[in-house]
């Protein structure tokens, strides 16, 4: 038998590190910082653990869907359109203009609209469509709110792209102050993510602000994506929409020039694990990302798309998801008012509780408590002369049932006191 002589000789010489080495200028993902800042740490005993860190609705998934899944096991032996089908475009499409109240006729699913295996990755795939090698002689800017989502910051990196990140403080109302955009910093602006509500605060933008950031786009030539996945869960005024927006301005042939909306059945449906949503808006860059999807993309199973079509004909389970998250804020309030900052948010699941120090507060309430939450820090970064908008904030998923967001709340003001 003879073996391989894999060891190092004498004078090798090595080629440079295999790799796209654009990775390497990205920090760990959010929830590997928390591991890695909780390693070693070991709660009280008797003491059972509460997971308020990753937004994962823990809300039973809608029956409707199970039932969707079993009728339409045919479709797992077939190869799924990268467009879904028709019956999910005008479900989806049918829905768009119902809960925006758009004009009859006006948005066009068949041009506008694609199914996404979740947002996640169509958010990070657009960069890809976006983001040419050079805007305004210069390298592009990709704009995106401060604290953001992850995927926002990946993408733009890895596309070429420089992140530009827009702090959102209680001075801005939690949303990247659009006023203070300079022209030279729009000019090389390819791509702005902006989320309502937003993802942590719960903040949601007014018309009047998504208005300013549409013309922001078509003057400047930039695309404004605009993920709106939480705009389903509320607790009084249903949150704005881009779409919406754009059909009450002056529009010529294409009313959603330069708009892409996202919206998912992770949080509305609490069908996180179905990996479903959809992205629509201006037809041309449909068709562009349609293109671009067609090579990357393996698209959504049929029998998923059976499922989610039904999902977004269904209003009752929504309805009931909103219920279950009103009493889970009224859990929260009665122990938090007058604490940490807290507020009533505008839409989402969150609480964005300013604490002093997110990482410490983060360490004592796994410690002494049990509870895991997220540092505000590990969703945000400093920009020079600022302070992380991030730092001295926690954030809580309010995943879990009112009863244990109430008991959770109070062991959050037994700790920090």
């Amino acid at each position: 038998m003879v073996s391989a002589d894999f060891s190092v000789h004498p004078g090798a010489v090595f080629a440079e590190a295999i790799g796209n080495d654009r990775l390497d200028l990205l920090t760990d993902y959010p929830f590997t910082r928390l591991a890695n800042l909780l390693a070693g740490v070991t709660p009280r005993a008797n003491t059972a653990p509460v997971m308020l860190s990753v937004g994962e609705p823990q809300h039973p998934p809608p029956a409707l869907i199970d039932e969707a899944l079993r009728a339409n096991t045919a479709g797992w032996g077939k190869y799924p359109p990268v467009g879904g089908t028709p019956e999910f475009r005008a479900a989806a499409g049918d829905w768009l203009t119902r809960r925006y109240a758009l004009p009859a006729g006006l948005f066009e699913p068949d041009r506008s609209l694609l199914p996404v295996s979740g947002t996640r990755e169509a958010l990070f795939m657009l960069a890809l469509l976006a983001v040419p090698p050079r805007k305004a002689g210069r390298q592009p800017a990709v704009l995106m709110p401060n604290p953001f989502y992850a995927p926002y910051e990946g993408a733009a990196v890895l596309a070429g792209a420089e992140p530009v990140f827009l702090s959102g403080t209680r001075g801005t109302g939690f949303l990247p102050d659009l006023d203070a955009l300079t022209p030279e910093l729009l000019e090389r602006t390819a791509l702005f993510y902006l989320c309502t509500p937003a993802n942590p605060q719960g903040a949601a933008a007014s018309a009047a602000y998504l208005a300013k950031a549409i013309g922001l786009a078509r003057q400047y030539g930039f695309v404004l994506a605009v993920d709106e996945c939480y705009a389903e869960i509320y607790l009084d005024t249903p949150p704005v929409g881009a779409l919406q927006v754009a059909a009450g301005l002056p529009r010529g042939e294409n009313p959603w020039a330069n708009i892409l909306v996202f919206h998912s059945l992770s949080k509305r449906s609490s069908a996180a694990g179905l990996r479903s949503g959809f992205v629509a808006g201006d037809p041309v860059l449909i068709g562009r990302f349609s293109r671009l999807r067609s090579y990357a993309n393996a698209g959504m199973p049929l029998p998923v798309v059976a499922a989610s079509t039904a999902l977004w004909r269904d209003e009752a389970h929504v309805e009931e998801n909103r219920r279950l998250y009103r009493a889970k804020f009224a859990a929260a309030e009665a122990e938090l008012q007058g604490r940490y900052g807290y507020y009533r948010p505008d839409g989402g699941f969150f609480l964005w509780l300013e604490v002093g120090d997110g990482e410490e507060a983060a360490r004592r309430l796994w410690a002494e408590g049990a509870l895991r939450v997220l540092p505000g820090a590990y969703l945000s970064r400093n920009n020079p002369g600022e302070a992380n908008p991030g730092e001295r904030f926690i954030r809580v998923a309010l995943v879990q049932d009112a009863e244990t967001i109430g008991r959770a709340c109070a062991a959050i003001v037994r700790i920090l006191g």
